[in-house]
């Protein structure tokens, strides 16, 4: 993979390698590519998941057991993906923190290596009817260990990103984070699609579904080596220099005026001393809510229409699982295709218009496509357009929104306050989604609940945008 191309807008045509807060000089590609690859691994394996969880469900959630509810082991899995979610928001603090102090390649480097193996383990783990009950308790565990890891990857990555940007272009770099979560997507929608094909139902339900999984393994080493070299981080305390040569004896200087003495600064008020300034954890922690408020929409509609569709496919409207997983691709293929157009677009014109563009589009379609996609009388070709459509929508939001939230806090604290703001959107909105849509489905019977879960929030997502600063994208990263 290469990095982007030329800038779009006039300014320095380039510009040196870039320092990081605690690392040394990073060349504006290596650091896209060294960012870039590990978010590819992590989603690789939550489309997967995503993909196979009518699978998961039958091998470790079905008890066995008669008079169950048919909905109960679907939504089993969904828990279990979730469970990852609520992990992200701990591994935000535990990764950030330690890429805010010791610098961005220890804490890339320790994600990838346990996400690496987390997802192989998935591949390798004995089903239920192997181990019984501990095995839906193993596959949890996985899943916790995997959440802990993408919380971390997210505000390391981002940061390598943006902080290595070429002037001007913070937008486009920060686009490849969302735009390997498609590849990433595409890729496990793809490995999932082609085992399906070339695999009859039982082999694909026995032992089948193992192999995406374990395609992992390959994939994360490769991604360990390249940021296994990137530079190393700088020393935190910095080395003392030699004491200077003494200087030679100069002649007596003559005694000067003495300098005017200003007049003595005004003595604050005994009572306001007791009410000091907020102290910058209070800031970080606002600008955290904040964040959230403008990433929910994305975090909800991503998951429904790209993550959770196959699924919803299948259990309410009866589609085929292979007819879910080519709806999946198609809306993933549009999202690919506008995320990095949108990164470019928000260095021109801003993150403000942009990102409100793709709410206000999701909070305004989302019911009409469900309705298509329902119509038997549609034709074909018009439910792919309209597949294509919905994941490009959320590419609006998906490809300025890494830069955006970069650019919310200061280098000592960015890691850890744009990764929090990002593992709680999507522990919430994201990891939820699964388990909230088919559950109110469940219950309601109505099958427009995924329509106004997306609206609904990505509505909602718009208010917090409109409070964008509209030159934030033009400013140096604090």
């Amino acid at each position: 993979m290469t990095g982007p191309p030329g800038a779009a807008a006039p300014g320095p045509p380039a510009a040196p390698p870039a320092t990081g807060p605690t690392g040394r000089a990073v060349p504006p590609r290596r650091a896209l590519l060294a960012g870039a690859a590990g978010n590819f691994v992590e989603w690789y394996e939550f489309g997967v998941y995503g993909c196979f969880a009518t699978v998961i469900a039958d091998r470790f959630f079905t008890p066995g057991t008669a008079g169950t509810d048919p909905a109960a082991p679907l939504l089993a899995a969904y828990a279990s993906f979730a469970v990852a979610f609520f992990f992200r928001p701990a591994g935000a603090l535990l990764f950030g923190r330690l890429a805010d102090r010791a610098g961005r390649r220890p804490a890339l480097v320790l994600v990838i290596a346990l996400m690496t193996l987390a997802t192989t383990l998935i591949g390798l783990l004995p089903d239920r009817a192997t181990a019984g009950a501990a095995a839906p308790w193993l596959l949890v565990l996985l899943r916790a260990v995997q959440g802990l890891c993408a919380g971390g990857e997210f505000g390391g990555a981002v940061a390598l990103m943006t902080e290595h940007a070429p002037p001007g272009r913070r937008g486009r770099y920060g686009a490849w984070q969302s735009f390997t979560v498609a590849l990433g997507l595409l890729a496990g929608a793809a490995a999932a699609a082609l085992t399906a094909s070339l695999l009859p139902p039982a082999a694909l339900y026995g032992w089948g579904w193992r192999i995406p999984f374990l395609l992992a393994l390959p994939l994360g080493l490769t991604a360990l080596a390249l940021r296994t070299t990137l530079p190393e981080p700088r020393p935190r305390t910095p080395a003392p220099e030699p004491a200077p040569a003494p200087a030679p004896a100069a002649e007596p200087v003559p005694a000067l005026a003495p300098l005017p003495v200003p007049d003595p600064l005004p003595v604050p008020d005994p009572a306001s001393a007791s009410d000091p300034a907020p102290a910058p954890r209070i800031g970080t922690a606002r600008a955290v809510v904040l964040g959230v408020g403008r990433i929910m929409g994305w975090s909800a509609a991503g998951y429904t229409f790209l993550v959770v569709l196959p699924s919803y496919l299948q259990s309410t409207l009866g589609a085929s699982f292979r007819e879910a997983l080519i709806a999946t691709t198609l809306a993933n293929l549009g999202f690919a295709a506008s995320i990095l157009p949108a990164g470019r677009l928000s260095d021109r014109v801003g993150r403000r218009p942009v990102m409100l563009a793709g709410a206000l589009a999701v909070a305004l379609c989302a019911l009409p496509l469900l309705h298509l996609l329902r119509d038997p009388a549609t034709a074909a070709p018009a439910k792919a357009a309209a597949l294509l459509a919905a994941g490009a929508t959320v590419g609006l939001l998906a490809g300025p929104g890494p830069a955006m939230l970069a650019e919310m806090f200061p280098s000592a604290v960015r890691c850890t306050g744009l990764g929090l703001a990002y593992a709680l959107a999507n522990a919430v909105f994201s990891g939820c989604a699964g388990l909230i849509v088919t559950a109110l489905t469940a219950a309601t019977g109505d099958p427009d609940v995924p329509a106004y879960y997306a609206g609904g929030l990505c509505a909602l997502s718009a208010l917090a945008l409109a409070g964008l600063r509209g030159d934030d994208h033009r400013g140096a990263l604090r």
